[in-house]
């Protein structure tokens, strides 16, 4: 049943991190695509904001894809936390933690999960298993 349990955190959170690098890069999913994103981090002081939304962007979508398949876990659990420590640092900090408040709940949440798959590991179920 943990096999089960790992398979489906890693399913759901690497899916929805790569559906935010897509509304990043592409404007899916309701996103902005670069040059919106890349206005808006500018806007907050992230500069030059197109580039930075495309590594930020990048790294959603390649540790989402990383995370979702199990596939060198501990690189893809340190991506996927460092892009919520910016987010965290950048955006959330200010606001405390509670999401009504447009605080860093969320993010500390993905964060531990990040961190925490990636020091146990993605499970039996996962590439990673297979190839190494």
């Amino acid at each position: 049943m943990i096999n089960i349990g790992l398979l489906i955190i890693r399913l759901v959170v690497g899916l929805l991190f790569v559906g935010h690098g897509t509304q990043k890069l592409f404007g899916w999913f309701g996103g902005y695509g670069l040059k919106g994103t890349g206005g808006w981090f500018e806007s907050i002081g992230m500069k030059p904001g197109v580039t930075m939304a495309l590594f930020a962007g990048l790294a959603e979508l390649v540790g989402g894809i990383l995370f979702a398949l199990g596939l060198l876990t501990p690189l893809a659990g340190i991506i996927i936390a460092g892009t919520m420590v910016m987010a965290i640092a950048k955006v959330h900090g200010p606001n405390g933690i509670w999401a009504t408040s447009n605080g860093y709940e969320y993010n500390l949440t993905l964060l531990a999960v990040a961190i925490g798959m990636a020091l146990v590991g993605p499970g039996q179920y996962a590439l990673d298993a297979f190839l190494f």
